[in-house]
């Protein structure tokens, strides 16, 4: 174990972070930026899969990382269809499903692909994916909308609540699978997860929208008004998914949804900025409310993650509502290349079982 490396990979659109991790410890990361104009000559974004490890493999190079020495090669899972939770060998029927998403889009998608790609070229490597968005435990009766032909669906940051769940489970010495937890990951999208027993049961499907807006989501919206927008004539079904995916929310109040502007903004007393932030706060809070009686009252604790809780301001503006329900703590951060070694170190240690895709 001592001399062997993990290699994480989180693909977003115009860059792929990677970080090379021994053990528990991290000795490389880098932020890899792509040119606008290359990826524009690719049709699809899972076209750009070869292109992308190219590069990744110069900087390895670069580097002088013992590429010898990589054991897995684990990265960010894409918009497959729905499974459950757990670290899965990239196989044939899943780079399929990358490329051909029942889903959707996505630049997660192209994770597996280069993972493959990456891992085919070095001597003694694996790779992987570990609980990607559409990780699906929630309750058949939490699938219900109120219309028969529409499901509520699991579509959330599962690789980082799992992996902040476990993180909190281990300070309290328990374990992940014996507590009830609420998180909130607190990000461009906002996810609302209630954890029973190691199975998120219950979850807003913050990929369109639903749940509390966001830094560029619109969240739920009073239904007949969206109708009524939707056909006004003014909008495009594509104008109307992108004004609910991107272009809502605090970026649609304040026109940024650059996290470090709207501090800014705030610390200068803007009016209109600590009201907007208050209410999204006055959102989450209660959509953490909604998960109490999910869980039946038995909540061990509510923890906080994602960038937007290294916000002091924000996380005390949802602590003077919900400390009621659990103790609230706080996970700053996104922590996706940790949480993929923290998967992969199991994986290593005999400590989870590699699942197979179908």
């Amino acid at each position: 174990m001592e001399n062997e490396l993990i290699l994480t990979i989180k693909p977003e659109l115009l860059d792929t972070k990677i970080a090379i991790y021994q053990n528990t410890d991290l000795f490389f990361l880098k932020p890899i930026k792509h040119d606008r104009e290359n990826l524009k000559k690719f049709k699809k974004i899972t076209d750009q899969y070869q292109y992308r490890s190219k590069v990744i493999v110069d900087e390895l190079d670069m580097a002088e990382i013992k590429v010898d020495q990589i054991r897995v090669v684990i990265a960010r899972g894409g918009m497959v269809k729905p499974i459950k939770s757990g670290v899965y060998i990239v196989n044939e029927k899943l780079k399929h499903d990358l490329i051909n998403s029942p889903v959707g889009e996505h630049s997660a998608n192209l994770g597996g692909l280069i993972a493959d790609d990456i891992a085919g070229i070095l001597p003694h490597a694996r790779a992987f994916i570990a609980d990607p968005v559409v990780v699906d435990e929630m309750d058949d009766i939490a699938r219900f909308s109120g219309l028969p032909g529409i499901k509520r669906k699991s579509i959330f940051h599962a690789l980082n609540q799992k992996a902040v769940a476990r993180k909190y489970a281990k300070s309290v010495m328990k374990k992940y699978e014996d507590l009830n937890l609420i998180i909130v990951h607190l990000g461009e999208g906002i996810s609302i997860g209630a954890h029973q027993k190691g199975k998120v049961i219950d979850v807003n499907q913050a990929f369109d929208g639903e749940g509390p807006f966001s830094l560029e989501r619109s969240g739920s919206l009073p239904m007949t008004d969206l109708v009524r927008m939707c056909f006004s004539g003014d909008y495009s079904q594509e104008q109307i998914f992108n004004i609910i995916r991107n272009e809502g929310g605090i970026y649609a109040y304040l026109g940024t949804s650059n996290a470090y502007e709207i501090e800014q903004k705030i610390e200068e007393g803007d009016k209109e900025a600590i009201m907007v932030l208050e209410a999204m706060a006055y959102q989450v809070s209660k959509y953490i409310g909604s998960m109490y009686p999910v869980l039946k009252g038995e909540v061990d604790a509510i923890l906080l993650t994602g960038d937007i809780a290294h916000n002091k301001w924000f996380n005390n503006q949802i602590k003077e509502r919900v400390t009621q329900i659990a103790p609230v703590y706080i996970y700053p951060g996104e922590c996706i290349a940790e949480a993929l070694a923290m998967n992969a170190l199991m994986v290593l240690k005999g400590e989870m079982e590699v699942l197979e895709y179908k």
